[in-house]
């Protein structure tokens, strides 16, 4: 009899879940506002009871986190502080649950089905309510002394032609304070799917999104970036980034990928809004 797995993104905003083996498998899905830590919890463990047995749970949740204590932990999501997820659906449910970053998650998903089917070493990212990124090191996600924290990086801030300081409670103007999607609607006024294709604030974000490729290709040199998220889905965005990121790394990596193969270094998941829950039931599935 096949096992079930049971994936779990944990979002700032939505949890999505979903239970089977796999892309072509999925037996149950639903999304859940994420509202208050017990609330929220509770729903997860409702939906996982009403279906069929879970063998295994994986959790891709929003951070920073505690990787062994399965605890969500400095998060600026009001009421999240110091939450145990891991530890509460585990108790729940009785079964093994594998906890990790809603961002490794995804990395995670797009090696096993998607963009990264090929790879060993790249990254993940995904720009939208806040800025997060996983990835792979010799075909093993990336841990080390805590987790990455990709969207926390400093970015060169031109106050004359950006005024924004940035949204970040912790850093002001990191990355995430710089490109997320709270930044985009504090900066013009307006939520980014309301922004039209031709509006200044799209060059802004791709030099943003490309200055911070940059520093990951030199830093990590990934085979591979991979931009997720609900910002990414403007068609705009993609091309701009993949240019700026080739003109400010100004032939200092000599890589076809880069020089020659641009659109194939910096794309978008194949498994698109999906990643980080079927990235979540791979975690379940590598138990």
């Amino acid at each position: 009899m096949a096992k079930i797995f049971a994936g779990i993104e944990a979002g700032g905003t939505k949890f999505n879940c979903a239970l089977g083996t796999g892309p072509d498998d999925l037996r149950a899905e639903t999304r859940l506002a994420t509202t208050t830590p017990d609330e929220t919890i509770g729903a997860v463990i409702e939906f996982l009871r009403a279906h069929a047995r879970v063998d295994a749970i994986g959790i891709g949740s929003f951070g920073p986190i505690d990787l062994r204590t399965g605890f969500i932990t400095t998060t600026p999501k009001p009421g999240w502080r110091n939450t145990d997820l891991a530890g509460a659906i585990r108790r729940a449910l009785n079964v093994p649950v594998a906890f990790d970053t809603d961002v490794n998650a995804a990395a995670l998903g797009e090696h096993a089905w998607g963009a990264a089917r090929d790879l060993t070493d790249f990254i993940y990212v995904t720009i939208g309510t806040g800025i997060g990124g996983g990835g792979m090191v010799n075909g093993k996600l990336l841990h080390g002394l805590v987790h990455p924290e990709m969207g926390h990086i400093r970015l060169p801030h031109d106050w004359q032609a950006d005024p924004f300081p940035g949204s970040c409670p912790f850093h002001g103007d990191c990355l995430e304070g710089l490109a997320n999607g709270p930044a985009l609607e504090k900066r013009w006024g307006h939520r980014a799917e309301t922004l039209p294709p031709d509006h200044p604030a799209w060059k802004l974000q791709a030099r943003y999104l490309a200055l911070a490729c940059a520093n990951w290709a030199c830093t990590l040199s990934p085979q591979r970036i991979i931009l997720g998220g609900g910002v990414m889905m403007q068609a705009q965005l993609l091309p701009l980034v993949q240019q700026q990121t080739r003109e400010i790394l100004n032939g200092y990596l000599q890589s076809p990928e880069i020089s020659e193969r641009i659109a194939e270094y910096i794309v978008v998941p194949q498994l698109g809004a999906r990643a980080g829950v079927l990235g979540a039931m791979a975690l379940a599935k590598n138990l």
